[in-house]
Parts: structure tokens; C-alpha cells; sequence
């Protein structure tokens, strides 16, 4: 991650010679005998530590607001506690305020880092929110689609078994959402191509989806969706709702030409045998609606 944030590393590593050659011009070296040697302890000890959190951040993250937030308050705090230590070492005239500024970079760092933790902590919500989506599918690692890292066809009926014995009585729905004419998308585009769109459309359905619900990759082109506790008219609701999402959807292809997305639905209840229920629902969306396909206009 580093080479990411090249710029932002040599900045800092400009910024600390910078100061001492401030001070040393500017100021005038004290005596060895009055150093305060714990102020330089303490101070110096509050950089050092502020860089090597700096160093943390922008090893471990992509580059963007977050990362700019945190690691620019981490590198403030670390230049205005270089300033401050710098301090114990050159005297600097009493007129002058150019010091003061540098080392108020010290709270101005603790604020703009405030804010960078506000934001990642919001990023972390999104982030626990996406995951527990997949609790049920992290509980069983060979449940996992080589393409589109959702659950499988065989989790699916295990999960609806599970669902008919942990909660006897009440709704479960199955929804299955099937993409138009996805062959012609292989065909046209290449097999390559063809899984890319598969992740697209299966992460634009996680989310839209509750925490409760499960979605897998039934088959193909096929993606299917257990809603408990979900009555089968609801249900209807939030298919045609996930179709409206991909629906929006604008999918680039390598060759940067736009491939329009389209999907069919049918609903159920999972109240009788999960593989009579998976056949009945294939069937149901077997036959493609009229207008469905690809488009091969370049975007505007």
C-alpha cells in the first residue's frame, strides 16, 4: 500500500528537516545543561509514535477521504510534536509566532484525525453491515461459489431444511432472480465477461438485502434469495425492488462499451420439499420477458 501514497510520504519526510533547519536558522542553540531532557523524552517520544502510526495508516489502507483524514491529523500531531520538541533544543525569540503556529498543528491534528475516526467509524458500520449479510455462508467455508463468493445451490437447500425446523409454521420465502439473456452476454462478450457481470448483479443484490436474508448463486445465471419471515406477497415486493437495482445498473465492459442489465423473478414458500420448490420456481422463470438483452452502445 505504500507506493499508494508516495506523495504523501515524501511530503512528511521534506517536513521534518524542514523544521529543524527552521529552528536552527531562525533560533538560537541553548545550552547543553538546560535541555529538559524529560520535555524532550515526552515530546519527541509523542512524534516518533505519531509516525509510526502515520506509517500504520498508509500501509494498511487504499487511498481515499478516510485514509486522508487519519493519516494527515497522525502526520499534523507528528510534525507539531517535532516542533515542540525542537523547542527544548533552540531558543526562539519572543516576538516571533512562527513557532506557535507549528506547534499548534498539534491540536489541529487531533481534530482533523477526530474527524477521519468519525468517518472510518462509519465506514466500519457499512463494512459489519455487508459481512453479517454473509454470516450464515461464513459458517461453512465449502459453501463458497468460485466466482461469485456466495453461497451454493447445495447451502441453499440446507438452509431451507433448517428454516422449516427452526421455525415450523411460519413464512419463509424464496425468491429466485434469473438475468435476460445472459448466454448472449458470454456470447458477445466472452465467458470472462459473463462472470464479471455475475458479481456486479450479486453485489448490487447483497445490498439491497436484509441482514436475515441469504443470498446464493443458485445455478448460472441464477441467484436465489431466502427471506424468513417474509410472506410470499412481500416477497413479490422486494423481487421486483432487487430487479429495479440491477435495472439501474450501468456495467462497463472491458472494452468500455455498455452491457444493459435485466432480470425475471418468481416467488415462493418454502413450506414443502426444497427441491420441489427450487424445480417449480426454475420453471416459472424460464421464459424470458419481452425487450430483455444486451445493448452494445458505446456510453455516453
Amino acid at each position: 500500500m505504500l507506493p499508494l501514497h508516495r506523495n504523501s510520504l515524501i511530503a512528511a519526510a521534506l517536513a521534518l528537516p524542514l523544521f529543524l533547519f527552521l529552528y536552527a536558522t531562525l533560533g538560537q542553540l541553548k545550552p547543553f545543561a538546560i535541555w529538559k531532557w524529560m520535555d524532550i523524552v515526552c515530546e519527541g517520544g509523542t512524534a516518533v509514535m505519531a509516525g509510526i502510526w502515520f506509517l500504520f495508516t498508509l500501509s494498511s489502507r487504499p487511498r481515499g477521504l478516510v485514509t486522508r483524514l487519519i493519516a494527515g491529523g497522525l502526520c499534523a500531531i507528528m510534525l507539531g510534536s517535532w516542533a515542540d520538541c525542537l523547542d527544548e533544543f533552540f531558543a526562539v525569540d519572543k516576538s516571533a509566532v512562527w513557532d506557535n503556529w507549528l506547534e499548534a498543528l498539534i491540536p489541529f491534528g487531533m481534530l482533523v484525525l477526530t474527524i477521519g475516526m468519525y468517518y472510518w467509524r462509519q465506514e466500519q458500520f457499512r463494512l459489519n453491515e455487508h459481512l453479517q449479510k454473509r454470516e450464515r455462508l461464513f459458517r461453512d467455508h465449502r459453501a463458497f461459489d468460485r466466482i461469485t463468493q456466495l453461497a451454493d445451490a447445495s447451502y441453499l437447500r440446507t438452509q431451507m431444511r433448517l428454516e422449516q425446523e427452526r421455525r415450523p409454521g411460519l413464512d419463509c420465502a424464496l425468491v429466485l432472480l434469473d438475468i435476460d439473456s445472459f448466454h448472449l452476454i458470454n456470447r458477445e462478450y466472452g465467458h470472462r465477461e459473463g462472470d464479471r457481470v455475475l458479481q456486479a448483479v450479486g453485489h448490487m443484490l447483497l445490498l439491497n438485502l436484509r441482514n436475515d436474508d441469504l443470498l446464493c448463486r443458485y445455478a448460472g445465471d441464477r441467484f436465489a434469495v431466502l427471506m424468513p419471515g417474509v410472506s410470499r406477497e412481500d416477497a413479490a415486493v422486494k423481487a421486483r425492488h432487487l430487479c429495479a437495482m440491477v435495472g439501474q445498473m450501468r456495467h462497463h465492459a472491458n472494452d468500455n462499451r455498455e452491457i444493459r442489465l435485466s432480470l425475471r423473478h418468481a416467488c415462493s414458500l418454502t413450506d414443502g420439499v426444497p427441491e420441489v420448490v427450487l424445480a417449480e420456481l426454475s420453471r416459472a422463470v424460464e421464459t424470458p420477458r419481452s425487450g430483455a438483452g444486451i445493448s452494445s452502445a458505446a456510453p455516453a
